[in-house]
C-alpha cells in the first residue's frame, strides 16, 4: 500500500513538472482573485465590516473601488513582478484601433436598443444604479458615481480580456475564449436572469473582439458605454415614473 501511494506521488510530481509556470499561475491568480473578490468586495461584506444600514451606496463604490483595484491593479503588478511581461503582452495596447472601434460603435447601436427594451420594466429600474436611491434621487452625482463604474469595468475587462485571454492565448489560441467566457459568466449569478444568460455570448463576443483588435481596451469602451446608458436610462425613468418601450414612454422620460 505503501508502494502504491508512492508511486502515485511520483506520478503526480512528474506530471506537475511538465506543467507551464505562466498558465498555471494565471489559472491559480485567477482563482485566488476571484475567491477574494467575491469574499471581501462584496457589499455585504462591506455593510457586516462597518456595521452600517448604508443603503447601497457606499457599499457600491466599496464594492466597485475593491473590484477595480484586484482585478486590474494586481494583475498589473502580477505582469510586471511574477510573468516580467510588458503589459501589452496581455492586450493593454492600442492594437487594431480601426476593427476595435467600427466594433465598439456597432456592438453599442446594437446593445442601446436592447437595453431600452429591456429596461422597461420596474424590476430593472430598481436594479439599477446599484448604488441605490441615492443616485436615483440625485441625478447631480451620476457623473461622480459612473467614474468608479469605470475603474469596476477597466479591472473587469483587463482581468477576464487581458490578463486571462491574453495569457492563455499562447498555448490555447482560441480556446482561451470559451475558458474566460465560463467564470465571466458564473459570476453573472443573481443579475436579472436576461442578463446572465446573455452574458454567455458577451462573453465570447468580446472575447473575440479582443483577440481580433489584440487589445481590451474595445471591450472596456462596449462595457463602460453600455452601463452609462443603464444607468442614465434607469435614473430617467425613476424619475419620470415611466415604464414601457412605445414612443409614448420614449416622449415622456426625453421631452416631457
Amino acid at each position: 500500500m505503501i508502494k502504491y501511494f508512492k508511486n502515485e506521488i511520483n506520478a503526480l510530481i512528474e506530471a506537475v513538472k511538465k506543467l507551464s509556470f505562466k498558465e498555471s499561475f494565471i489559472f491559480i491568480a485567477v482563482a485566488v482573485i476571484t475567491f477574494l473578490s467575491m469574499t471581501y468586495a462584496s457589499p455585504n461584506f462591506f455593510r457586516r465590516m462597518f456595521d452600517t444600514d448604508d443603503d447601497k451606496f457606499y457599499s457600491t463604490l466599496y464594492w466597485f473601488a475593491t473590484d477595480g483595484f484586484l482585478m486590474f491593479i494586481l494583475p498589473v503588478l502580477m505582469i510586471w513582478f511574477v510573468h516580467k511581461q510588458k503589459l501589452s503582452d496581455f492586450g493593454f495596447r492600442k492594437g487594431d484601433s480601426k476593427f476595435g472601434f467600427r466594433t465598439y460603435i456597432l456592438f453599442v447601436l446594437i446593445m442601446l436598443p436592447a437595453v431600452w427594451f429591456i429596461s422597461g420594466s420596474e424590476s430593472f429600474i430598481k436594479a439599477y444604479p446599484q448604488a441605490g436611491l441615492r443616485i436615483r434621487e440625485n441625478p447631480s452625482m451620476l457623473l461622480y458615481y459612473e467614474l468608479f463604474v469605470g475603474f469596476y469595468m477597466l479591472g473587469w475587462e483587463f482581468f477576464w480580456r487581458g490578463y486571462m485571454l491574453f495569457g492563455l492565448k499562447e498555448r490555447f489560441g482560441y480556446y482561451a475564449v470559451f475558458i474566460q467566457m465560463l467564470p465571466f459568466f458564473i459570476l453573472h449569478r443573481g443579475k436579472p436572469e436576461l442578463e446572465t444568460f446573455s452574458s454567455i455570448f458577451a462573453g465570447l463576443i468580446l472575447g473575440i473582439q479582443a483577440l481580433r483588435a489584440n487589445s481590451f481596451i474595445y471591450c472596456f469602451l462596449v462595457h463602460w458605454t453600455i452601463m452609462i446608458f443603464v444607468d442614465v436610462i434607469s435614473v430617467l425613468r425613476y424619475k419620470t415614473q415611466t415604464y414601457g418601450v412605445g414612443f409614448d414612454a420614449l416622449y415622456n422620460i426625453f421631452f416631457k
